[in-house]
């Protein structure tokens, strides 16, 4: 990829990371936390970023969706990797 113009990439000084977490319970009972990391230029345009979602439900079912996205040549973010890791509740009692 050849860089033209008069832009230059940012410096590493000129990034700044902002993390954003919310979370709550769904209609079903599902706790979901979201945990956003987004990765900034001295603009304020996201340049990349790591989005992780999980998801506990009440069985104890425990889905995480990770999402990096990384911004383009078009101006719009773009997912470069997304990876579902699904962990089923243990149905043994530990009595």
């Amino acid at each position: 990829m050849s860089n033209t113009g008069d832009t230059n990439p940012p410096a590493d000084d000129d990034i700044e990371v902002v993390e954003v977490v919310t979370g709550g319970v769904d209609e079903q009972g599902d706790v979901v936390v979201d945990d956003l990391v987004a990765a900034v230029d001295s603009e304020g345009n996201i340049l990349a970023t790591d989005e992780t979602i999980a998801v506990e439900t009440p069985d104890g079912t425990v889905v995480i969706d990770e999402t990096i996205s990384v911004l383009g040549e078009d101006g719009k973010l773009h997912a470069v990797e997304e990876d579902i890791t699904v962990v089923e509740a243990d149905d043994e009692d530990d009595a």
